[in-house]
């Protein structure tokens, strides 16, 4: 999940000290406030490469030493004076930055949305890659027809924050747990991005983080700064500058991760279960601006489905597709009035369900010492219907839903004249990016949309519990599903649980009023699994036992991260999705602490055999 996308502006990232010491890293003292320790980390990129860190306390003016895969040339005049003339303007730029912005920064307190002493607090505290690891211990046993590989992304900062920091700006790291022959193999690493290239050659990160940073006189002040960094040539652009740090989806022999800040970057698991990034993937040049981390793929077309937002230049929304080959369809230029945030969308058989919500981005608010992203109460959230084979917009009908802001949207399906979305409708809207007095909330809800009145009604399933982070059998997405499995978060952030709703209610729903199904909250629960006191995990992944369409609807497993606050330590959690207590199976302990993060994809071991270059 990724908040902003600054096109070319900024981007996304994060700041740790690091130092060459192998595999150590700040994280064996997680549960530590972070401002006691935070010396880190060599990271090995890839199996291949392995480039040396040097800790970011040296002087900029110093050089910058790297393993060299070549044999070592003597440099040329006139490059030694340009590595000079970098040097120093690294220099001068540091120190105009330590003496202007970071005094700017230090005036006040910071928002709890980015002060790192709570973003990166606990189990929210990054970790150093690890190499693959076999034969890991399992207490229960893994059902036979699990043979693949579950991947989950979320951010973790190579480098400490020298300001604000929010979860949402950290630097993409998969972790990776491989199935094979009844074997479990784990590990971690992170996406190498252009961007993280960049801050690794100078030990630091320099680019300003778009919701941690950048709000108000000092942010500003650092975009000013990157402004001159690359008007310089000491940052380069032209590769793009996302985090990769949101989602994870496998489509036509590519494992693609993900933030909507930038094209997805193409990562390829090794035979021995090892993950390496390949570069940023704009399938083979069709693709030439950003993709949202939650593209929807059509298992029963192959296809692939996106939105694009751009918050600087029109148009600021834009939907295409992938056939199952990977050609590219031509894009839709969506009219919106203001450059928004659109996380999430949906797809049904015949429609792109396209939200137009209130969150949008105001980069002249920071003049007035605010946020750019900005809660527009009295705007109408309303839902864009496109025919899915439509190559412009002249057919697209916009129907209005008042009061209403999803940020997820789980499945989506039509009904005679209705569409009818499950999704997950969270207040304020704003709270996970600015500083709210209410705690954030987000309530299952059934939205449905009539195409023949242009009319919207809502109504919450659960309201008892927030619920987010989830999916349904990906069978089912874009039409009618039962079942949709979510994650439980209380205490917000923190995940406690898991609930597998029945979207179809209690068995006599037809025979009660609408004042009674909204009153039997408890009814649409189907089961629930509680982690243990002080343990709390993440986004259920489903994965079924059969792919055939005969299957029922929820034959299958849960998977799930699980990380114990008092010891430390992490597993994988195998749950039987058809129990009435989601029982669960198996649990992998794992090698190293996983970090609390954002969303995955299961890659069956079919899908494995067809993996493919870019």
């Amino acid at each position: 999940m990724h908040a902003l996308n600054y096109a070319s502006a900024f981007t996304l990232t994060s700041s740790l000290k690091i130092t060459s010491s192998k595999h150590t890293s700040f994280n064996t003292i997680a549960q530590k406030p972070i401002h006691m320790q935070y010396n880190v980390i060599k990271t090995p990129l890839s199996p291949r490469s392995t480039p040396t860190m040097i800790n970011s306390l040296i002087s900029p003016i110093l050089p910058h030493f790297h393993v060299q895969s070549q044999p070592h040339t003597l440099p040329s005049m006139e490059h030694t004076r340009r590595n000079l003339v970098e040097r120093l303007l690294h220099a001068l730029l540091d120190t105009i930055e330590k003496m202007i912005v970071t005094r700017l920064e230090t005036n006040g307190p910071l928002p709890s949305t980015a002060d790192p002493k709570i973003q990166l607090h606990g189990n929210f505290f990054p970790v150093p890659e690890n190499e693959v690891q076999h034969e890991l211990h399992v207490q229960g046993r893994i059902p036979p027809t699990i043979e693949g590989i579950y991947v989950r992304n979320g951010p973790n900062p190579m480098f400490k924050p020298v300001a604000g920091y929010n979860f949402f700006d950290g630097d993409g790291m998969l972790h990776a747990v491989r199935f094979k022959q009844g074997n479990v193999s784990y590990a971690n690493r992170f996406t190498c991005t252009y961007r993280l290239q960049q801050e690794m050659k100078l030990g630091r990160a320099f680019f300003p983080k778009s919701i941690g940073e950048l709000h108000g006189h000092s942010g500003l002040a650092r975009l000013m700064l990157y402004y001159v960094r690359c008007a310089f040539g000491l940052v380069h652009t032209c590769k793009g500058v996302g985090v990769a740090n949101t989602g994870a989806v496998f489509f036509n022999g590519h494992l693609l991760a993900m933030s909507e800040d930038d094209l997805p970057y193409a990562v390829k698991f090794s035979e021995m279960g090892d993950l390496k990034t390949l570069g940023r993937y704009d399938f083979n040049g069709q693709l030439k601006s950003s993709m949202i981390a939650h593209p929807k793929i059509d298992i029963r077309t192959g296809e692939l489905f996106a939105l694009g937002y751009d918050i600087i230049q029109k148009p600021f929304l834009k939907c295409f597709k992938f056939s199952a080959d990977g050609k590219k369809s031509p894009e839709v230029n969506i009219s919106v009035k203001q450059p928004t945030m659109v996380h999430d969308f949906a797809i049904t058989e015949n429609y792109i369900v396209v939200p137009d919500q209130q969150i949008i981005f105001q980069l002249q608010e920071m003049l007035k010492g605010g946020s750019p992203v900005v809660y527009v109460k009295d705007k109408m959230p309303r839902f864009g219907l496109l025919p899915r084979n439509d190559v412009n917009e002249e057919r697209m009908t916009w129907i209005n839903v008042p009061d209403c802001f999803c940020f997820h949207l789980w499945n989506a399906w039509e009904e005679n004249e209705e569409i009818v979305i499950i999704a997950s409708c969270m207040t304020p809207p704003d709270g996970m990016f600015n500083e709210a007095s209410q705690s954030v909330q987000s309530i299952l809800s059934e939205i449905r949309l009539n195409m023949t009145t242009k009319t919207s009604s809502r109504r919450p399933l659960i309201s008892s519990m927030t619920l987010e982070a989830g999916q349904v059998n990906k069978r089912f997405l874009g039409h009618k599903s039962q079942f949709v499995y979510l994650a439980i978060v209380d205490p917000w952030p923190k995940v406690c649980g898991i609930a597998k709703v029945d979207l179809s209610g209690p068995k006599k729903r037809n025979a009660l009023s609408l004042q009674e199904l909204e009153q039997c909250d408890d009814h649409h629960i189907a089961a629930k699994f509680m982690y243990p006191r002080d343990c709390y995990g993440g986004e259920p992944m489903f994965v079924p036992r059969s792919s055939t369409a005969s299957t029922p609807e929820d034959d299958g497993y849960l998977l799930t991260f699980m990380h114990n606050e008092n010891t430390n330590k992490s597993e994988l959690l195998i749950l039987d999705a058809r129990s009435p207590t989601l029982q669960m199976l198996a649990s992998v302990k794992l090698p190293t602490r996983v970090p609390y993060g954002l969303h995955g994809t299961f890659i069956t071991s079919e899908e494995l055999e067809h993996q493919n270059d870019i």
